[in-house]
């Protein structure tokens, strides 16, 4: 049984919740009542890289979130899985048999959109920022973006954490073509503990999950809004525009000044937008 979620001084507070999914105990959280809103997390972050907009939409609507395997709080035998599958196992579990707006940044994109062509009848809407897609085009990249590919992958291959944390903040929390440390303060001491998390993380098993969606984008029917960064890589950004425009009910948002990760350097403006697209998505609906 779900617990209710519990209240301090009139303000909804979050609850948390272990969902099973194969050997995976995934760690979640939810916030509110109401329309289901779920939020998956980058490739180099946790649940907690929501924490504004889980507030913000957690006041009028049921939002979740949760940490995949391999990142924050979820603990997971090494398995072959599929992150679709343990996806759709949050939503049955958390979302009130509903079907859920999906919010997803990057490989969170991706999952949602896989999610999208698999069980259609799950997923009413979908934010996208920056999105991945499974099957893409393999990327080019700028010179001063590839020698700090370069830097990455040496750290890697001598297991420099801390340093492989710093380029990876460099590449998306900063954005590949700007200063290093261009996002301070608690912004970036946030992804760096969230992506030390996922750094120290045991292998986790195979994805499954190898279906191309590039090629299937049309078939996507649900309203869509995809947002991305004029600071992201350029490869980024256009695939984000691509992603809009060959979606039928797709629409687009560039955000200036931001890089990858716009929910943790504008998060009053990320969860606006992601609240005006529930309110769109309730008024076509009723």
């Amino acid at each position: 049984m779900l617990a209710p979620p519990q209240r301090f001084s009139g303000r909804t507070m979050s609850s948390t919740h272990q969902v099973s999914s194969g050997r995976a105990a995934l760690a979640a959280e939810v916030l509110g009542d109401g329309d289901p809103v779920v939020f998956l997390h980058a490739g180099v972050c946790d649940r907690r890289m929501w924490r504004a907009q889980l507030d913000g939409v957690g006041a009028n609507n049921r939002a979740i979130a949760y940490d995949r395997r391999g990142f924050g709080e979820t603990h997971a035998e090494a398995e072959d899985h599929s992150p679709v599958a343990d996806l759709l196992a949050v939503i049955d579990a958390l979302a009130n048999g509903a079907p859920a707006i999906l919010v997803g940044c990057s490989q969170g994109g991706q999952i949602a959109l896989d999610a999208a062509l698999r069980r259609p009848s799950s997923v009413r809407g979908l934010v996208l920022i920056a999105p991945s897609v499974s099957g893409m085009p393999k990327a080019s990249y700028p010179p001063e973006a590839e020698d700090l590919m370069i830097q990455l992958k040496e750290a890697e291959a001598v297991n420099a954490r801390d340093r492989a944390n710093a380029v990876k903040a460099r590449l998306w929390l900063d954005g590949p073509l700007q200063p290093e440390g261009r996002v301070p303060g608690p912004a970036r001491q946030l992804f760096l503990d969230m992506n030390a998390i996922a750094l120290r993380s045991p292998p986790v098993g195979s994805n499954l999950d190898i279906s191309p969606a590039f090629d299937r984008l049309g078939e996507i029917s649900a309203p869509s809004l995809v947002i991305w960064g004029d600071l992201d890589f350029p490869h980024i950004q256009e695939r984000s525009r691509h992603v809009a425009t060959t979606m039928p009910n797709g629409s687009a948002l560039q955000m200036t000044g931001v890089a990858h990760l716009p929910s943790l350097e504008r998060p009053a403006d990320v969860t606006g937008l992601v609240s005006e697209f529930i309110d769109r998505c309730t008024r076509s609906r009723e």
